[in-house]
């Protein structure tokens, strides 16, 4: 049958309906198709920046952090060493051992320490937990770096193979000489050489012997006196004057076309906004220029000295010496802290630069302050450990000297010294007088309660004044003021070192 012309026209219609409805389904299933690669190529990239982010965080720890995880003193599979290996020896850097182990007959190990408590918080100790040098360096002490053959032969026989032996750069006659000069005070001393870095003494007191520290734990780790906290590092303290040396440096910076141009009237005590800040025991030290206010301690010079200067520029100071920082240290360090900013008020400014209001130091960081100066502004990184030997006496590793950080410029560290000795010969260091040894440094009394007649002793500085060999920081809890107790102590351990 003949179709008509309307269904003619009627199937094309449906045909090209047909045709335009294939083309909807076909471009709605590429988009679909579309939007679900879309959705697998996010998903794959999220797989994939994961992927990315383990192997990173992983070769991290491998490249970075491996040492310092492996260290870890409470990484407790290090001591499963302690099965095949007989723990090393400490030493100071002449070869005197700090530490060693004995094995009796029936293999029974005992850690001994040959100078009892006078190296007890920096050298520590293994039972009871771990600390000082004992943590810090327990892998390395519990590794033998003996050849595979000597191994092999021990672990046939059964017999244990000898730790390596961790070199100190300590020195026992130094450590001696500031521990017996200290005496029943308590308070730390760091002894530091400036040009390497080397600390080569660092006493804390009360002390404590690690001989017989499991029969006596109850009664030491509850001891009021903190007896097993390293107060040379641990220890947080106002500085007082030895502070002075920083509010200087700033004075220096901001002032340093002119500064021998500064005078005051010191008449003492200063006034400002109804807040007075007197001089120790209201001395009147009269016309002083900076130097002298540096030498006679003058806090009613250095209080005016701090209202004049730029709070920001003076905490940014502090900042690069290392105030509110983690120093990096074979031991931990607690941060020493300043608190200034452009907001605090004026009391706060002039306490904190005399160097009270709530600044805290670590006698370590005064003890880097000092061989900074001596050192012509360069600081040496600080370390501990000298190397690593075997039991042949043969080297596995050192520490060499580097330099750790240029905190000021070699003329600033020049006048610094020059006010330094200033203390000395016509200042608040006036004990050293007679001495037969040259020293310069600053003094320090630091008021630590509402009883301004109970105050901590300081003394920071470096022997000789003509090349040194030696950077100091003593504090003495409770000393009295002008470094009433700090220099005699210094005094005592420079005598005994150069005698």
């Amino acid at each position: 049958m003949k179709k008509t012309k309307e269904q003619i026209k009627r199937e094309k219609e449906e045909a090209k309906f047909r045709e335009e409805e294939q083309k909807r389904i076909e471009k709605e299933e590429k988009k679909k198709k579309a939007k679900h690669n879309r959705e697998y190529a996010v998903v794959a990239y999220s797989f994939f920046t994961l992927f990315i982010c383990i192997v990173g965080y992983i070769s991290y720890f491998i490249f970075y952090e491996s040492e310092k995880v492996i260290d870890n003193p409470y990484n407790k599979r290090i001591d499963n060493y302690a099965t095949t290996v007989v723990r090393g020896n400490i030493t100071d850097a002449n070869g005197n051992i700090l530490a060693y182990t004995n094995v009796a007959e029936d293999g029974t190990e005992s850690r001994i320490y040959p100078y009892a408590d006078v190296f007890a918080q920096v050298v520590g100790y293994t039972t009871t937990g771990k600390s000082g040098i004992e943590s810090a360096e327990n892998r390395k002490l519990l590794t033998s770096s003996s050849d595979i053959k000597e191994k092999l032969e021990k672990t046939r026989s059964s017999e244990k193979q000898k730790g390596d032996t961790v070199v100190t750069t300590l020195d026992a006659k130094l450590q001696q000489l500031a521990y017996n000069a200290l005496g029943d005070n308590k308070g730390a001393v760091v002894i530091i050489e400036p040009s390497t870095g080397k600390v080569k003494a660092m006493v804390s007191k009360p002390s404590f012997d690690p001989n017989t520290l499991s029969a006596n734990w109850d009664n030491i780790s509850n001891s009021s006196d903190s007896v097993l906290l390293n107060r040379a590092t641990q220890g947080l303290y106002p500085p007082g004057s030895i502070f002075k040396t920083l509010t200087t440096l700033e004075y220096l910076r901001e002032n340093s076309g002119n500064y021998l141009n500064y005078s005051y009237d010191c008449g003492g005590s200063i006034t400002h906004n109804n807040y007075t800040l007197a001089c120790y025991d209201n001395t009147a030290h009269g016309h002083v220029d900076l130097k002298q206010s540096f030498a006679k301690s003058c806090n009613s010079s250095y209080a005016n000295i701090g209202l004049g200067l730029n709070i920001d520029s003076f905490a940014n100071l502090c900042e690069s010496m290392l105030f509110n920082k983690n120093i990096d240290f074979d031991l931990d360090v607690k941060k020493s802290s300043f608190v200034l900013n452009s907001s605090s008020n004026t009391t706060d400014i002039m306490m904190t630069s005399i160097g009270q209001g709530e600044t805290e130091v670590t006698p370590f960081h005064m003890a880097l302050l000092a061989a900074t100066v001596a050192n012509n502004g360069v600081l040496m990184k600080p370390h501990l450990v000298e190397r690593i030997e075997n039991y042949k006496s043969e080297v596995v590793s050192s520490q060499g000297n580097e330099v750790y950080e240029t905190l000021m410029s070699t003329e600033e560290a020049q006048i610094i010294q020059e006010f330094m000795e200033e203390v000395v010969n016509s200042g608040t260091g006036f004990r050293f007088n007679g001495s037969s040894f040259t020293v310069a440094g600053k003094t320090g009394t630091a008021e630590y309660s509402s009883d301004k007649n109970v105050s901590h002793s300081w003394f920071i500085g470096y022997t000789p004044t003509d090349g040194a060999q030696l950077a100091i920081a003593v504090v003495v809890e409770g000393g009295g003021a002008n470094a009433a107790s700090a220099i005699p102590v210094c005094k005592e351990i420079f005598n005994g070192y150069y005698g």
